[in-house]
């Protein structure tokens, strides 16, 4: 076997963590990994695994990425395959480390096999080993060294056999301070050579054990309702047992050497082998990969009907009479088939705090776990909740910038709305009452100004009301929108119906992404997907009748949320991009702060939305004659969202952060104090605060305090200044302005420059907000191309860790298994 087979586990504690340490950094770091690792489904990890990874940065002696690389060898992930994830991260030091250590491992080649012999014969128990030069070895029977002159050597003799030789027998492989042990062989004294009763077999001549498979589960495409068979086949002495697995979790049910599945679906699709052992031996089959598809047709044809003044029917066959149109699809050239984005981009605004209308509760969760789901398929997030009118326009606007030719756009909203002559309005926080469009923003201008930007796919979510506004009787003329057939809208409701969302003690959702959560990442056309969400949500009883997912699309191409992504043709647009999307998610560099009587604080940041920050204050050192200490945050100035009652917290919960659950989180040598800081688009300047430390020593009863004052910049999307007007000359269709124009170092009208960045830190350091008069739509045109960041490894970019993000809200596995009854609809509210 190679060395390189072997599983992450046969790494020592030593280097694990030493290749840990390599990789608990932002820039190219865990969260790559764990991108790169994707790649082979039985690695992809979920989002409450990458959440627990991240939270490992609230322990002191925690490491995001030593618990990655356990969960990767949990699922026996082979050192080949985590190199080749370096490579493709491009982390050299990482390679070479694991190189270099890989060259020194000693794998053992040949192991000892258990054998029956008679008094006085020969038996020779063999074990080999690769690895670096001057490899000793040593045999132990039970624990007992064996001292024989063979007992140093590859092969140990046993010769002439005796009582005194029967037993269970190791051999310890070693190198310097490094060694390994092979498995046991057990040698057990016959009175006559012969096979084993009832069992004979060419491989295993005489009473020699052993097991080898001799017919492997082969991979294989089906179709849905198609039976799938596997078959795995072991010659062993003596005979052998077989154990199923799919996706690495274990098929209790599947104990045979053939494993027979009737109507498959997509969920069957994944990687299956077979453990094949005996009472001495174990070994496993080569992985079959199974990919299912839907479900043939024969004889497909397309009917086209022309409903003009002269309605006629013609029809035209797509396909060849009784040849399936999958078969049919195989023979497309490959470029017909696959598809990619040049850049993947969403926006994800959930409005929950409403000044004249009914507060909502889910928008949070929702945007949340959306959040985390879009990520893992690489798209570049910028979440945000509660914004008013000019915000939200302002957002949007931003949103465009980032848009450009081939780009994946995405709109989620989940609040307040209505929809009036065809067009959907998303209702702002500060609307009024009886607001009309005027107050609202109008998706179908947004689509008009995404195709200005020739994407490659435009998706609206929409998880709001679709009733009629009775306040409002404007018919409102959006611009028209092109035929460019790449347009998907999902409603969370029909038209003039309500959307519900489930309220519960702390955390609610929406019956959207209850069910849209459970479909979102699979690799499917984007209308599939959101069909079988559409089915999963009518066989959900609760709410049949009152809301339907309602599907509308024109789109012609197989383009999925998980295509890839493409950069060579856009490189300089591709960049650009990476830098305007990271102005609005960096965080301040975390602070150690040391006080006069000789206490050092950390102060660290955690971005929960990209417009939500939790700040945590944790004691690193502290004198002896200290018995108690606390650093708090205080003399907030005004302006600043936070609720007071609720700072400077034992728990995250108590901070008022329902989605970071205390029971997620690692268990802290020091405990930390909480604060949550809201509506960051609303800071008009740099984020200053006091840290003030209580302190007692043991000789005093009195509390002494400690003032510093601590300036932070603008962190996260407040650097945008969203509450700042827009011109509409910025996305409007005469702009000259375009992303092909950028070179590395130019951007758009995101206008802050960045600092640099402390490699040590998993932060970003604060830069500075430079003025800029808005009331010039000439001005603002050109200092997108004059006022530009510099371009620098963006951790967020990189996917940096994101310690505080994680949910509670409807497990995937549960959504289906609710057990609310009519009787509870006093839990819904309709958006």
């Amino acid at each position: 076997m190679d060395v390189w087979k072997m599983s992450i586990g046969s790494l020592s504690e030593e280097v694990l963590n030493k290749l840990s340490k390599m990789l608990d950094n932002p820039t190219c770091g865990w969260r790559q990994l764990a991108t790169a690792a994707s790649e082979q489904p039985k690695f992809r990890c979920s989002e409450k695994e990458l959440t627990s990874c991240s939270l490992q940065v609230l322990s002191a002696a925690g490491s995001p990425a030593r618990t990655l690389l356990a969960r990767l060898a949990d699922r026996s992930c082979s050192l080949d395959f985590l190199l080749h994830c370096l490579r493709k991260m491009d982390h050299q030091e990482a390679v070479q480390f694991l190189t270099t250590t890989v060259a020194e491992l000693i794998q053992v080649t040949e192991q000892p096999q258990s054998q029956q012999a008679t008094a006085g014969s020969r038996v020779v128990l063999t074990c080999r080993a690769s690895g670096p030069p001057g490899l000793t070895y040593q045999w132990f029977r039970g624990n007992q060294e064996v001292k024989d002159e063979t007992g140093s050597s590859p092969e140990l003799v046993l010769c002439p056999l005796s009582q005194a030789h029967q037993g269970h027998f190791i051999c310890r492989i070693n190198h310097g301070d490094n060694c390994v042990f092979s498995q046991w062989a057990h040698v057990q004294l016959v009175r006559s050579a012969g096979s084993s009763p009832g069992y004979s077999s060419s491989l295993f001549p005489g009473s020699v054990s052993g097991l080898r498979v001799v017919h492997q589960p082969r991979s294989q495409a089906a179709s849905e309702g198609d039976t799938l068979v596997l078959e795995c086949n072991a010659e062993a002495n003596p005979p052998a047992q077989y154990e199923w697995y799919h996706n690495a979790v274990p098929m209790p049910q599947h104990k045979t050497r053939s494993l027979k599945i009737p109507c498959v679906t997509t969920e069957h699709r994944g990687e299956y082998r077979c453990k094949v052992f005996n009472l001495y031996h174990q070994a496993w089959s080569d992985t079959a990969t199974i990919s299912i598809g839907p479900s043939s047709v024969t004889d497909a044809s397309w009917v086209e009907v022309d409903r003009g003044l002269e309605s006629q029917e013609v029809h035209r066959s797509t396909f060849g009479a009784g040849v399936p149109p999958l078969r049919q699809m195989a023979s497309l050239p490959q470029s017909a088939k696959n598809f990619y984005a040049t850049d993947k981009v969403a926006l994800l605004i959930g409005n929950m705090n409403y000044v004249h209308h009914t507060q909502l509760c889910a928008p949070i969760s929702d945007v949340h776990e959306l959040t985390n789901l879009l990520r893992q398929m690489d798209f570049k997030v910028v979440s945000l909740l509660d914004l008013n009118w000019q915000e939200m326009h302002s957002a949007v606007t931003e949103f465009l910038l980032l848009l450009d030719k081939g780009v994946y756009g995405l709109l989620y909203f989940a609040g307040h709305g209505y929809e009036n002559y065809g067009n959907s309005f998303m209702v702002p926080i500060d609307a009024p009452a009886s607001y009309t469009s005027e107050h609202c923003l109008c998706v179908q201008n947004i689509l008009t100004r995404m195709q200005e930007k020739e994407t490659g796919l435009n998706v609206f979510l929409l998880d709001m009301c679709r009733k009629r506004n009775i306040y409002d009787d404007i018919i409102v003329q959006p611009g028209l929108v092109k035929v460019t057939a790449n347009i998907v809208f999902g409603y969370a409701t029909c038209v003039d119906a309500e959307a519900y969302e489930v309220k519960r003690e702390d955390v609610s959702n929406g019956i959207f992404i209850s069910f849209l959560k459970r479909r979102v990442c699979e690799d499917e056309k984007v209308t599939v997907m959101l069909d079988r969400v559409a089915e999963d949500m009518g066989r959900f009883e609760i709410t049949r009748g009152r809301q339907a997912l309602e599907l509308r699309s024109n789109l012609s191409e197989r383009r999925s949320l998980t295509d890839p992504i493409q950069t060579a043709e856009c490189s300089a647009s591709y960049k650009a991009r990476n830098l305007q999307w990271a102005v609005a998610h960096v965080l301040p560099k975390s602070h150690c702060l040391q006080f006069d009587c000789g206490v050092k604080v950390q102060l660290g940041f955690a971005a929960e939305f990209s417009n939500i920050m939790v700040i945590y204050t944790r004691i690193l050192e502290k004198p002896k004659e200290i018995v108690s200490c606390s650093a708090q945050l205080t003399d907030f100035p005004e302006g600043v969202d936070i609720d007071l009652k609720k700072s400077n917290q034992e728990t995250l919960l108590e901070a008022g952060s329902l989605l970071l659950i205390k029971e997620g989180l690692p268990s802290p040598e020091a405990p930390s104090l909480y604060t949550r800081i809201r509506s960051l688009q609303r800071l008009r300047t740099e984020l200053t605060f006091t840290v003030c430390l209580h302190y007692t020593y043991s000789n005093m009863d009195e509390e002494v305090q400690e003032r510093q004052p601590v300036t932070i910049g603008k962190p996260l999307v407040s650097k945008l200044n969203l509450h700042e007007p827009r011109s509409d000359r910025v996305c409007s269709a005469s702009s000259s302005f375009s992303l092909d124009s950028f070179s590395v170092t130019e951007c758009s009208s995101f206008t802050e420059g960045f600092a640099s960045v402390d490699s040590a830190s998993n932060t970003w350091s604060h830069y500075a907000q430079p003025g800029r008069d808005s009331s010039s739509a000439d001005r603002q045109t050109s200092s997108r191309s004059a006022n530009v960041p510099e371009e620098t490894d963006c951790p967020e970019f990189f996917g940096s860790p994101e310690p505080l993000v994680a949910s509670k809200s409807l497990p995937h596995s549960q959504v289906n298994d609710l057990n609310y009854k009519f009787s509870d609809m006093c839990n819904f509210h309709s958006y």
